[in-house]
């Protein structure tokens, strides 16, 4: 759940956030990066299992609070990356994911737009030069696909503080900005409490008063979820 900011003082549970973004509007006309060494890929993920792709996205986001994909229903994620429209581009060092992008071709029959859903990289792999040189990868991937008209990515202040200055550099300008409440996902247990030591937690929810009768009523922040993930069988 998301609320606009306001002036006063943060809501329990809440985190204020910052969201950028952000359009290339023309291919690029700055020579291709060269790849890193000791990089293989990047290698499209063909028929992308749930189990795989939680796995990319827990362990890259975690630091940076990602949490649409876990909240998001999984029958509905399975389903999603099934369809051929919806890349995931994994690239490998020393035979182990490093990152991965997920480019989204689905709007681009009805108005020209191709989306960089995420891009990032495994804890290990930062400050090795392989996000830009990933970036300028998949960008070079969109434009060469006809009809394109733009490229958009997005990003907030809980993202790297790197990322926004490598778009920019990348050629993506800025559209807008939005300041937004959004639910501490550590709160509400969809991330580890010690997740992103960087942003503060969010205020505690308060406990609920009893309940008339003196029974105690539910309150507070949520029960823990496990963290583990485990494929859902029987599930689309």
């Amino acid at each position: 759940m998301t609320t606009m900011v306001t002036t006063g003082e943060v809501p329990p549970g809440k985190l204020p956030v910052l969201i950028t973004f952000m359009e290339m509007a023309k291919r690029p006309e700055t020579p291709e990066r060269p790849m890193p060494e000791g990089v293989h890929g990047p290698v499209l993920a063909r028929r992308c299992t749930l189990a795989y792709y939680r796995f990319l996205y827990d362990t890259i986001g975690e630091p940076w609070l990602w949490e649409i994909r876990r909240r998001m229903d999984q029958g509905e994620l399975a389903r999603m990356l099934a369809d051929p429209q919806v890349e995931v581009h994994v690239i490998h060092v020393d035979g182990m994911p490093a990152g991965f992008v997920e480019l989204d071709w689905r709007l681009l029959p009805a108005d020209g737009t191709v989306a960089i859903d995420y891009l990032g990289l495994m804890p290990w792999a930062i400050g090795r030069g392989l996000g830009s040189w990933l970036l300028d990868w998949a960008v070079r991937r969109v434009w060469q696909r006809p009809r394109v008209r733009r490229l958009t990515i997005n990003t907030c202040s809980f993202d790297h503080p790197s990322a926004l200055p490598l778009y920019q550099r990348a050629g993506f300008r800025r559209l807008r900005q939005e300041r937004k409440f959004v639910d501490d996902p550590r709160r509400a247990g969809v991330l580890p409490l010690d997740a992103a030591p960087h942003i503060p937690l969010a205020p505690p929810m308060p406990p609920a008063p009893p309940a008339p009768g003196g029974m105690p009523q539910v309150g507070g922040d949520p029960p823990r979820r496990p963290m583990a993930f485990h494929p859902m069988a029987g599930r689309p």
